[in-house]
């Protein structure tokens, strides 16, 4: 979830699979904060069913969380996530302690390509990638979590995007999956395995 278009109800986002079903992650209402739509997630989180529980994963721009939270619910092993809005990243620990999740994420206030331009401590199974739609920060954060070493071998990366964006990928990243609900696109890749040495 990053600003820009909103397309649910301000102030609440539902999660809609796995442990958490149901449950509802409180957001303070930013002028055009705009979560993922749940239609998208459903569709995201069917694609990464056998992928996700045990995973790593990178939220960037975690917004409400919805993503790394999602991820959790379904099994996922840790979530890092990167919030450079205070109040947003303090909503974050808020909801997770609250769902009882708070040992498996961390919340970072951080302008996340400033944090991606220093080399990873840890690689990610699985990372999310939906920057505010007016900022177009995407294909630099695509080359700086690549370059970075922030993306595991065979790691998802998930981009949401508006519709006609283009995003110029890593060349290690091949296209898996890509959908679009409404005037937002939801794309998938999958990072090639690293070289035997």
């Amino acid at each position: 979830m990053s600003p820009g278009r909103r397309t649910s109800a301000p102030g609440r986002v539902r999660i809609i699979g796995g442990e958490l079903r149901g449950s509802v992650l409180a957001v303070p209402d930013r002028p055009g904060l705009r979560p993922t739509p749940g239609r998208l997630r459903e569709t995201l989180f069917n694609w990464l069913q056998a992928h996700v529980v045990g995973a790593r994963c990178l939220d960037l721009f975690a917004g409400s969380g919805a993503l790394a939270v999602e991820a959790i619910s379904r099994g996922a092993g840790q979530a890092c996530l990167i919030e450079r809005d205070a109040d947003l990243a303090a909503a974050l620990q808020t909801n997770l302690a609250r769902l009882r999740r708070q040992d498996l994420a961390q919340v970072l206030v951080a302008d996340a390509l400033s944090l991606l331009a220093a080399s990873a401590s840890q690689s990610f199974d699985i990372v999310f990638v939906d920057p505010p739609f007016a900022e177009a920060l995407w294909d630099r954060a695509m080359a700086l979590l690549e370059a970075q070493g922030w993306v595991a071998s065979r790691a998802w990366i998930y981009l949401e995007m508006p519709v006609g964006t283009h995003v110029d990928p890593p060349s290690a990243w091949l296209p898996e999956r890509e959908t679009v609900v409404g005037d937002v696109r939801g794309r998938l890749y999958r990072r090639r395995a690293d070289p035997v040495s």
